[in-house]
């Protein structure tokens, strides 16, 4: 029997009683298939729900063969050996033992058949650009971005019939992203996979669209996709325009009905005024004519009820991504004022800056480099959060930093509340005004930031840090794509447009670093930051 997924009437809610999904059906086959959607859409929960990492409320989910799973956000017991981690270390050890003259029978049970694990260990390490790790080394040891790599080595050697991977790009440096394609071209099972990585997205065979709670499918690439999808945005742009003069018509001739109907009634009242015929003809006609414009006026009230009816559909079959509005003039950095003195610094885990390095007016910003490098290192040390080891890094206007992993947040606080948080001068009217423009309307700043999807926790961290007071002339961001659908970029991008203020971005996302308006980029490369003047530096082979 082939692998498969199966989901049938799947519902889900939040404890809160936030509905994600409700009576979904899907299936899902061999191949790789792209699973896309705005944030919210409930994509990284449907995949949750298939691992068995969440209970559905309602329906079920069916898997025909084993599963393996690679979250959003990988975490790690830093303790841990990379063996521990590949799942391999008690056999290694029971080879190890035999190899050394220990012929206990419990060493051969550990081992199976399986007496080239270690080759096989290194050998997946080895595709995944990890062979420089070795088996012996701990988790704490590595980067971010290797954890990731780390994980997914784990699931290549366990062969799963069913591989599930949520934005496995995040923190992989371009060298390792490469690594990542290659393995995900190579599959030969059933492959999900929820990204944000356009080029990931065109290796797959299909795309599952997730949007209102449905999956509509859409043979081959993201590039394909897109084009589809346009074809059908423009023709139901048309429809919509075609039910709005449609409607604007039964409008005219309900009107034009009403007034011939008024005329009608005015006649026939004159007539039995003047009484010029019989009072049981002029009875009759009355009756009949009041039957008739009865039925006129129902005929019309109903052509424009239909009429209505087919515009509401047709709208709805129109996307809106709204666009994030930033405004705050307050941010403003006059070109030439100095923003950010480096000079001489020494960083915790090795990296450095040697001589000084000036940030001046509204400048932006890319940082680059492998992972591992010491890009987040710098940017905390930069914020404040981490001492450096000598020299000094010196802010000379009110910063704010966004950390990959969002935790400015408070998850028991709703959007509204970690906003005022930041700027507690602020009053209810303007937290919530400032936090419309970052499309949280009404009710969804009174959302619990735990209830949040890897989206919206982007644009509530962004909300409460560029709401806050002081407002921020200097905003550091830290791999602000992850966890971000395509729309959600496209939104973080017009916001950046507007932000007045100067930036400093570490990605590896070169699409989107080429999108802001980069005025520099520094490359942190073998501990030592330095500037490159022509375009993004791609180290690895």
């Amino acid at each position: 029997m082939s692998s498969s997924i199966t989901c049938t009437s799947l519902s889900f809610s939040w404890p809160d009683g936030s509905p994600v999904l409700s009576g979904l059906d899907v299936a899902f086959g061999p191949g790789r298939t792209g699973l896309v959607g705005v944030n919210g859409s409930g994509k990284s929960t449907l995949l949750k729900l298939i691992a068995g990492e969440l209970a559905p409320a309602r329906g079920a989910v069916r898997v025909a063969g084993e599963v393996g799973y690679l979250p959003q956000n990988v975490t790690l017991d830093t303790a841990l050996r990379v063996d521990e981690v590949l799942g391999v270390a008690a056999r290694r050890t029971a080879l190890h033992a035999i190899e050394a003259g220990d012929v206990s029978e419990e060493h051969f049970e550990t081992v199976g058949d399986d007496w080239d694990v270690e080759e096989r260990a290194l050998a997946v390490l080895g595709e995944l650009g990890l062979g420089h790790i070795g088996l012996d080394r701990t988790v704490g040891e590595v980067s971010g971005g290797e954890s990731v790599l780390l994980r997914l080595a784990a699931l290549l050697l366990r062969r799963p019939d069913v591989l599930l991977l949520d934005e496995p790009t995040n923190n992989l440096d371009l060298y390792a992203r490469r690594r990542l394609y290659a393995a995900v071209s190579a599959w030969p099972g059933v492959l999900v996979v929820v990204s944000h990585d356009r080029e990931l997205l065109d290796l797959v065979d299909q795309i599952a669209d997730l949007h209102a709670g449905e999956v509509t499918w859409y043979g081959g690439n993201f590039t394909a996709y897109e084009e589809a999808l346009a074809v059908e945005q423009e023709a139901a742009e048309r429809t919509v325009r075609v039910a709005e003069a449609d409607l604007r018509k039964q409008k005219r001739e309900l009107a034009d009905a009403q007034v011939k109907l008024a005329r009608r009634k005015r006649y026939g009242q004159k007539m039995w005024d003047s009484k010029r015929e019989p009072k049981i003809v002029m009875g009759a006609r009355k009756r009949a004519a009041q039957e008739s414009a009865g039925k006129h006026r129902i005929l019309h009230e109903e052509k424009l009820a239909e009429a209505r009816e087919r515009l509401d559909e047709a709208v709805e079959a129109v996307r809106d991504d709204d666009e994030i509005r930033v405004d705050l003039p307050s941010t403003a950095v006059p070109p030439g004022r100095d923003v950010l003195t480096l000079r001489d610094l020494r960083l915790a885990y090795g990296a450095r800056v040697d001589g000084s390095f000036q940030l001046r007016g509204p400048e932006r910003v890319a940082l680059t480099g492998r992972n591992g490098a010491g890009k987040t290192t710098l940017l905390r040390t930069v914020a404040g959060e981490l001492p450096p080891v000598s020299g000094e890094a010196v802010a000379h206007v009110p910063l704010r930093f966004l950390p990959q992993r969002l935790d400015v947040l408070d998850d028991e606080l709703t959007v509204a509340e970690n906003a005022a948080r930041l700027a507690p001068g602020a009053t209810n009217n303007r937290i919530r005004a400032g936090l419309a423009r970052f499309l949280f309307r009404g009710a969804r700043a009174d959302q619990r930031a735990a209830t949040l999807s890897g989206g919206e926790r982007f644009r509530a961290a962004l909300a409460a840090l560029l709401l806050a007071e002081p407002a921020p002339q200097l905003l550091l961001l830290d791999e602000p794509t992850n966890n971000l659908d395509l729309a959600s970029v496209r939104q973080l991008t017009t916001a950046l447009e507007s932000y007045e203020g100067a930036l400093i971005v570490a990605s590896h996302d070169l699409p989107f670093l080429q999108s802001i308006g980069i005025t520099r980029r520094l490359l942190l490369e073998e501990g030592e930051l330095r500037e490159t003047n022509g375009g993004f530096v791609v180290t690895g082979d």
